[in-house]
């Protein structure tokens, strides 16, 4: 696919060319990570200004959106990308794999450095979700800053730079240009544009902006910083549709990958594969996609963690923005419910009125529905405008209902919808279905035909 820049995105990616350090505050949708891929292959074989670039991102960012969003565009198909994750064996291999970006998930920071001291490589560094550094006390914040001599060129990326406050830059502006506009130290800068707030005698629990901080902070950083919000700059239509993909690891691929062979291996060959068959095998596939599957005794037994990762990491990604989360079976509830109970968010299962009225208030933060009770005669317009689902099903109807909860009249913001698909399984044909239209359930039916196949095939080589 051509790439064709809309003009804020050649301005970011000259920006990107021009500046050694800068922080690209842009909206989700407005295009990151392909302004940023661009400039990279620019720099690159354009201007021969980089030679190794460091992409550092969430970990389930890290294993596929990169290397997906390379592959979709012409101008940089041809960037070779090395994914450092796994093992620590796997991680050293695959830095001394020859590639034009690495790409680390941001737990392995403090790793990397350590691994490397002062031999480090990498002439230009990029962080995905720049905020995931904005604790200047945390490890990965001092390591990254302990390298940043070594960095020639950095870039970091986020669409909420400051997410509970003013305070959350120091960490990032410090990483772009080593404290020299917001001062070298966090408590100098707290104490120049803070007065202490909530305290008792001893404790000073919360810090409050002064007249005037944050006008004098955005004009201290705004030759390094780009902030665009996409009502501004991008004619957004009134729903947009964010893809993430999930990869299963090695454990959860094979056990995926075995029980679609036994189950197709099981069926009859000479019987023609119907509606009814197809929904089952489906079914079985789809849970296991999830993470998890229903045994004989109607228990479920968990297999795996990769979905609930990415979910976890694009909720946070999100920050604090409310979230209407579906989902498709009842392990899938479960098993979210426990993820979510592990942080400070306002979770609420979908069950009546009083939870209608308290998202559209703004009392939740993550709502959990089934898209068969919450298709029709909801309003929750008024409490957010990020719909998350954690499963697919094949139901056309239910689908663009559910997403009709937050899409219509009265909603202020542009609607977000995001899918979350653990790729070569049963969810990347669900999705397809569904953007087939009046066709899902014929294409659902022939996508499995093809899958049935493909696997007798492999199984009759053998």
């Amino acid at each position: 696919m051509m790439f064709s820049p809309h003009p804020y995105q050649a301005y970011c990616m000259e920006q990107l060319k021009q500046k050694p350090a800068l922080g690209l505050f842009l909206d989700m949708g407005l295009g990151k990570t392909i302004i940023t891929l661009s400039a990279i292959a620019q720099l690159k074989y354009g201007m021969f200004c980089v030679n190794k670039v460091l992409v550092i991102a969430p970990k389930k960012v890290a294993e596929a959106t990169w290397q997906r969003e390379a592959a979709k565009w012409d101008n940089v198909r041809f960037l070779r990308i090395s994914t450092v994750l796994g093992s620590a064996t796997k991680r050293v291999k695959a830095l001394n794999t020859p590639a034009d970006i690495y790409i680390i998930n941001r737990e392995n920071v403090t790793w990397l450095v350590d691994y490397y001291k002062n031999a480090w490589p990498f002439d230009m560094v990029v962080v995905d979700e720049f905020s995931s550094f904005k604790n200047h006390s945390a490890k990965r914040f001092k390591s990254l800053a302990a390298i940043r001599p070594h960095i020639r060129r950095i870039a970091g990326l986020t669409g909420t730079p400051s997410p509970n406050g003013l305070e959350d830059l120091w960490a990032q502006v410090y990483l772009l240009d080593a404290g020299e506009r917001l001062g070298k130290y966090f408590t100098c800068f707290r104490s120049r544009y803070f007065d202490p707030g909530r305290r008792s005698r001893d404790v000073i629990y919360s810090y409050d902006a002064k007249d005037g901080a944050g006008e004098a902070i955005m004009a201290k950083i705004s030759d390094i910083c780009i902030s665009m919000k996409s009502d501004d700059y991008l004619q957004l239509p009134d729903i947009t549709y964010d893809d993430v993909p999930v990869i299963l690891d090695a454990r959860a691929q094979k056990a995926y990958t075995e029980l679609e062979r036994k189950m197709v291996l099981q069926l009859d060959q000479e019987k023609v594969i119907d509606v009814t068959t197809a929904a089952g095998l489906s079914n079985k596939l789809q849970q296991l996609a999830n993470g998890a599957i229903y045994d004989e005794d109607r228990s479920w037994v968990p297999v795996h963690d990769c979905k609930i990762e990415a979910f976890m990491e694009l909720i946070e990604q999100l920050n604090g923005k409310s979230a209407l989360v579906f989902y498709n079976f009842r392990h899938d509830l479960e098993r979210l419910e426990a993820a979510l109970a592990k942080t400070k968010l306002r979770v609420r299962r979908l069950a009546g009125p009083e939870d209608e009225k308290d998202w559209n208030a703004g009392k939740i933060d993550i709502l959990l529905a089934h898209p068969a009770s919450a298709a029709y005669g909801l309003n929750l317009q008024e409490g957010g405008n990020h719909v998350v689902w954690f499963g697919l099903n094949w139901s056309l109807e239910l689908y663009q209902q559910a997403n009709k909860r937050l899409h219509r009249q009265g909603q202020k913001e542009k609607v977000i919808i995001h899918h979350l698909i653990c790729e070569g399984t049963r969810d990347a044909d669900l999705l397809e279905a569904l953007k087939q239209k009046d066709k899902a359930q014929e294409y659902v039916l022939a996508s499995l035909k093809a899958r049935i196949e493909r696997v007798r095939l492999e199984a009759r080589k053998k």
